[in-house]
């Protein structure tokens, strides 16, 4: 999802639409699709006519599902916890500290974006914010960051997810995200319900990174698909 700095009806860059418009990347463009948003676009068999095409430094990347209908978050091929999907934000997203949290402790992560016929979409970075002095689970329950983009299946091409933290444009973290079984997954958030577009499914974190105080600056980096930044509130 993304929203042009300025559109033709003068839309200014730091008042975007909420929701956004879907578009493709190509290189250093964006192109505008026909599609409200990215759960439609799946519903539509991940095909929309194409509209006006914007260079990719005129845009703002928004969060690539707005209010996702359920956030599943693993922490081994076997076992997940539910997650907030009204508290996902997107790239540059603040992560607001709660009340009594110093610092912030952040866990890097891939998410799966579920696309039509219950199938995986695609992948994106995940971010799982967790307030160390709260009790489980209101300790993750203000805020989660996803994007910058969903990569599709077909650009993937068995890539080897390497991911970097930085905080503050210094290392502190470089570790695998990859290894994990998406179809089991899958097929485990499926027993017995329904996954919607739009859904999201968390891989187990690379690591943890503790302490990271008001007005840090954090990237999670994974070449494949991207930095998603933000910052501490």
């Amino acid at each position: 999802m993304f929203s042009p700095k300025v559109t033709k009806e003068g839309l200014p860059y730091d008042k975007p639409m909420e929701r956004g418009w879907v578009g493709r990347i190509d290189g250093e463009r964006v192109i505008h699709l026909a599609a409200q948003t990215l759960q439609s676009f799946f519903l539509g068999g991940g095909g929309a006519r194409e509209h006006a095409e914007y260079r990719l430094d005129e845009v703002m990347l928004l969060v690539p599902v707005l209010h996702p209908p359920a956030v599943r978050v693993f922490d081994g091929q076997a076992a997940f916890e539910f997650a907030n999907p009204t508290a996902v934000r997107g790239p540059g997203a603040v992560a607001p500290r709660p009340a009594g949290a110093d610092t912030l402790t952040l866990m890097p992560r891939l998410a799966a974006v579920i696309g039509a016929e219950g199938a995986i979409g695609g992948l994106s970075l995940f971010a799982d914010w967790r307030a160390p002095r709260s009790a489980r689970p209101k300790d993750r329950d203000f805020c989660s960051t996803l994007g910058p983009v969903v990569v599709t299946p077909d650009e993937l091409n068995g890539e080897i997810f390497e991911a970097t933290v930085r905080v503050d444009g210094e290392e502190r973290l470089h570790d695998s995200l990859g290894g994990f079984d998406w179809e089991s997954a899958r097929e485990l958030a499926a027993e017995g319900t329904q996954l919607r577009p739009g859904d999201i499914l968390v891989s187990p974190a690379a690591g943890e990174i503790p302490g990271i105080g008001s007005g840090a600056v954090v990237e999670v980096d994974v070449c494949v698909i991207g930095v998603l930044e933000a910052r501490v509130g």
